[in-house]
């Protein structure tokens, strides 16, 4: 089995709705409580990342979603656990911070402002593009 098999990967989806992009604020752990994330999970085994991020959006968000392009690149979060975003459409379902302290839409203006957890950083170039900033 190679490494990369070995890596956990956790899936996050950039729900866009026209020129804004929901985001979800942490309720935990401790550390990262109040914080801002692109809204996701871990995918289990023999999963794909498709399936993995359908089924984690429509547990936190209570929504059905079409899972699109990557955005931006993997980033690692530990030496065995690996982030990957993708841009998801909303298809059917009632958005609900089921996870989360709250959610909320922002603009390309609000991206570089919002307190976002550490590894979603790395996706504000990507993100802004998509938004059409």
């Amino acid at each position: 089995m190679s490494n990369q098999m070995s890596n956990q990967i956790v899936v996050a989806g950039a729900l866009i709705n026209e020129a804004s992009l929901l985001v979800a604020q942490r309720d935990r752990p401790a550390e990262l409580a109040g914080l801002w994330e692109l809204p996701g999970g871990k995918v289990a085994a023999g999963e794909t990342d498709q399936a993995a991020l359908a089924r984690e959006l429509h547990e936190e968000l209570g929504v059905l979603v079409d899972v699109g392009a990557r955005i931006g690149d993997d980033v690692a979060l530990t030496p065995t656990m690996v982030l990957r975003a993708y841009r998801v459409t909303q298809t059917g379902g009632t958005l609900h911070p089921n996870d989360h302290r709250a959610l909320r839409w922002i603009g390309v203006g609000e991206l570089d402002e919002l307190a976002w957890v550490p590894a979603d950083r790395a996706w504000l170039p990507a993100l802004r593009r998509e938004l059409g900033g």
